[in-house]
């Protein structure tokens, strides 16, 4: 099972990821965000993880589909995360720059599946919690039924994310079985601020499980 872990904005914590073999780290660029990111800062991350065997993630809601050409073109982005309202023909663009993209499905009930037939194009699903109004588009340590997707088989590899933490991933792994799973409040001390102390417990349990 790979791991994602997201709202990386330091090198310190880069680094504690890769030591402990998580697979992605994501880099948050929505302003409304705790865990909101600059490219200068991003730009950083992702040269040093070009000399390491972590892959950078770009997660973006609803950016102009230029804007984000810049963006992955200037960082070299590998993979795109999409949280809003993006479509299959703008999923269909970002790729022919050669990147892969993961679309994030917003899950309230076994209906929301139904939305996977509208993303042909992409690369993997992210199934998370289906915020409302005043909530961020992702990072709200809830959790939808995970039962929806439990042992769920479809064409494409999909994340689990929304309330993944230390208490639940032995579960995760051994009931719900997805291809990865996607954290960010999970290993954090206080609202965007990840600690080490806690990714290092986090992979140990996962490791364990």
């Amino acid at each position: 099972m790979d791991i994602k872990i997201c709202g990386i904005k330091n090198e310190e914590t880069l680094l504690c990821c890769e030591e402990n073999k998580v697979n992605y780290f994501g880099m948050i660029f929505y302003s409304k965000s705790p865990r909101n990111i600059s490219i200068e800062q991003a730009k950083k991350l992702q040269e040093i993880s070009s000399r390491l065997n972590i892959e950078g993630v770009g997660v973006f809601v609803d950016k102009d589909i230029n804007t984000l050409r810049d963006f992955i073109i200037e960082l070299k982005l590998k993979y795109v995360q999409l949280h809003g309202k993006e479509n299959n023909s703008y999923i269909k663009q970002l790729k022919n720059l050669g990147t892969k993209i993961i679309k994030k499905i917003s899950i309230n009930n076994i209906k929301d599946l139904s939305k996977l037939d509208y993303y042909s194009e992409t690369d993997f699903f992210l199934f998370d919690y289906k915020p409302n109004k005043k909530e961020l588009p992702g990072g709200n340590a809830k959790s939808f039924d995970w039962d929806i997707v439990k042992n769920l088989e479809i064409n494409k590899p999909w994340f689990l994310s929304g309330g993944v933490n230390i208490n639940n991933i032995q579960l995760i792994k051994s009931q719900i079985k997805p291809f990865g799973v996607d954290l960010s409040s999970g290993v954090e001390k206080e609202l965007g601020i990840k600690d080490n102390h806690i990714i290092n417990k986090f992979m140990s349990e996962f490791s364990n499980a």
